[in-house]
């Protein structure tokens, strides 16, 4: 199946069966989501992947009840960086660096640059800017999990912050920024599941300025 069937397969599974994703497949979905672009390619953001029973029932509590939080079978929580900071931005680079084998002030000019831009703005659009970067990884994560014909469901409904304290983010310097609930479509309780898939039209969807 090439990539376009593939997201023609896909859709936000409303409800999901219980049966586990293999171990293999699971990787897969997260090497993808690793190697997603990010702004700086900072990667300001982590992902927590969640299968105790009696934690995601506390994460739905704080999801309005989504099924699919108890009935999946991994939840990826995308957690961005609650702001950015030149020593957090260093340590990107110095790792960058160490990795291919440049010397440590190869990217110092640029560094002093981009922490010019970000220091003068708010800490709200720090942390605005890092979720934007899990989202791009988010989106990878779900073509990827599509690709190995696992179903994804990207949710934002849950309450940020009885999420941030129910996982500790906030001692990490985190902020949750959204849920992935993997696993397999439960077809015959799944009212989404044979629904005729919508989308804009090219024609009203793209504009193209030659």
């Amino acid at each position: 199946m090439n990539l376009i069937d593939t997201l023609k397969w896909r859709y936000a599974t409303k409800k999901m069966n219980g049966n586990k994703v293999p171990q293999e497949k699971l990787d897969y979905i997260l090497e993808a989501a690793r190697l997603a672009p990010s702004s700086s390619g900072l990667q300001p953001y982590k992902i927590f992947v969640i299968s105790n029973p009696d934690l995601l029932e506390k994460i739905k509590a704080i999801s309005w009840n989504q099924s699919q939080i108890t009935d999946c079978s991994h939840l990826l929580v995308f957690a961005a960086w609650d702001g950015y900071s030149l020593d957090r931005i260093t340590a990107v680079f110095n790792k960058t660096l160490a990795e291919r084998g440049l010397p440590a002030d190869t990217m110092d000019d640029y560094k002093k640059t981009l922490w010019g831009l970000y220091e003068p703005l708010s800490t709200e659009w720090h942390a605005n800017h890092a979720a934007r970067q899990a989202y791009i990884s988010m989106g990878v994560a779900i073509v990827a999990a599509a690709e190995q014909k696992v179903d994804a469901t990207p949710m934002e409904g849950f309450i940020p912050a009885e999420m941030d304290k129910l996982l500790g983010l906030e001692e990490q310097g985190l902020k949750s920024a959204l849920l992935l609930p993997l696993g397999y479509r439960d077809e015959a309780n799944d009212w989404l599941v044979n629904m005729k898939k919508v989308r804009t039209p090219m024609e009203e969807f793209v504009t193209e300025i030659k």
